[in-house]
């Protein structure tokens, strides 16, 4: 059995095209939208809005962690707009998920993002994509247990949840063979993204249920250039499956 894993695909919808080729599955642990390019800052909703330049002077407010510079910045420009910015946002976002979605290999096995909309996946969907968020399917023999989403940060991306709602995600999966989740275990070495330089949050939920329950496998994303991207847990080795947008290849699961 042959199972490709990406995550943060960020708007690679070519190379998300060619992901499934000789696999028996693709998995998506999310992050398929792209709102702003920390390395190429005329890429992304904001500067398809505002252009290269505002992008980047926001981009190096929030690398400072000036938050609430940041922010005030982007309302002034939302401002600049007609309409309501949700609508302006949305309709990118759909724009991004048709061409994306369309691309998508089948049979595929998804889980939500931190930068996802979940409630606009439904109108994308095709046969043969499947979601799954704090549930567990069975895939060639072993039991894959999906938790979608991210932790509450500064950043306020739109698909951050409270730690008690992911534990309980988390509880609801229970013992499985392979656990997918979109952000990390909180251990240090994997959450330190070395060009960013800063720590991203890990769930602790998941690092416990990691070291009681002793998955084969730990896979996750969201840290794009991570200190380690392999750890070890027991017998459990948990890998950062890669910065999809980046390396543009899927990581290799075979069995």
């Amino acid at each position: 059995m042959r199972v490709h894993v990406v995550s943060d695909v960020h708007g690679r919808a070519d190379a998300l095209a060619v992901a499934g080729q000789g696999a028996d599955a693709l998995i998506c642990l999310g992050d398929l939208i792209l709102f702003i390019d920390y390395d190429d800052h005329a890429q992304g909703i904001f500067a398809d809005l505002f252009g290269r330049e505002k992008a980047a002077e926001f981009i190096g407010l929030r690398t400072a962690k000036r938050f609430d510079e940041a922010r005030a910045m982007s309302a002034a420009l939302w401002a600049t707009l007609d309409g309501d910015p949700r609508e302006h946002i949305e309709r990118n976002v759909r724009a991004q998920y048709a061409s994306l979605f369309a691309a998508m290999p089948t049979p595929a096995y998804l889980t939500y993002g931190n930068v996802d909309l979940p409630r606009l996946w439904a109108d994308y969907l095709r046969p043969g994509h499947q979601v799954l968020d704090g549930q567990s399917v069975e895939i060639g023999g072993l039991r894959f247990g999906f938790v979608g989403g991210g932790l509450k940060t500064p950043y306020r991306t739109p698909n951050e949840i409270s730690d008690e709602e992911y534990a309980a995600k988390v509880e609801a999966v229970g013992e499985v063979d392979v656990l997918c989740c979109h952000i990390p275990p909180a251990l240090p070495e994997l959450l330190y993204d070395v060009v960013a330089r800063r720590l991203e949050r890990g769930s602790e939920a998941t690092l416990e249920a990691i070291r009681r329950t002793q998955p084969r496998y730990a896979l996750f994303g969201h840290v794009h250039n991570p200190l380690h991207a392999r750890a070890r847990v027991g017998r459990t080795e948990c890998v950062n499956v890669g910065h999809f947008r980046g390396k543009g290849v899927p990581f290799i699961l075979e069995w």
